[in-house]
């Protein structure tokens, strides 16, 4: 396995989520595809009119090798989104300076739960909750990355 990429579920609110990590991270968008861009496919024309702008598929690429997806549950289609702590998503910056400017950046309006600090294993770390209830990791390990 050569990486793994997070794939996020929102509750109808994954492009204003993608365009606030767009903001933090840069880039383009790799992929996006709304429900209406496949109605015609099978399984898909049943999607009720109403969440056809959703998001279907949205793909951020982050870092050399990375890539954050994601798409908007149908809770017209009987799918619930659940959030929680049932998911991280652990990033490895490639300094101090990234980590803090990340960590500034994607914790606006979130809930800090861990602020960035040296640890006890050596590394560089935080940890918080962004605005959309996602909870995010951020280790910098200077033996690793340094």
């Amino acid at each position: 396995m050569q990486h793994m990429n997070p794939y996020i579920n929102f509750n109808g609110n994954t492009e204003e989520a993608f365009n606030f990590y767009k903001s933090v991270f840069g880039g383009e968008f790799a992929f996006v595809q709304r429900f209406k861009d496949v109605k015609d496919q099978p399984g898909c024309s049943n999607v009720p009119e109403q969440d056809m702008n959703k998001i279907m598929h949205i793909a951020l690429p982050i870092g050399k090798t990375g890539m954050l997806m994601a798409t908007d549950v149908l809770t017209s289609m009987g799918q619930p989104e659940v959030s929680g702590n049932h998911i991280s998503i652990a990033l490895s910056p490639d300094s101090k300076a990234e980590a803090d400017k990340v960590f500034s950046g994607l914790s606006a309006g979130g809930q800090v739960i861990v602020p960035m600090s040296d640890m006890f294993w050596g590394a560089y770390f935080g940890m918080f909750i962004d605005k959309f209830g996602i909870q995010w990791m951020l280790n910098f390990d200077p033996k690793v990355n340094g």
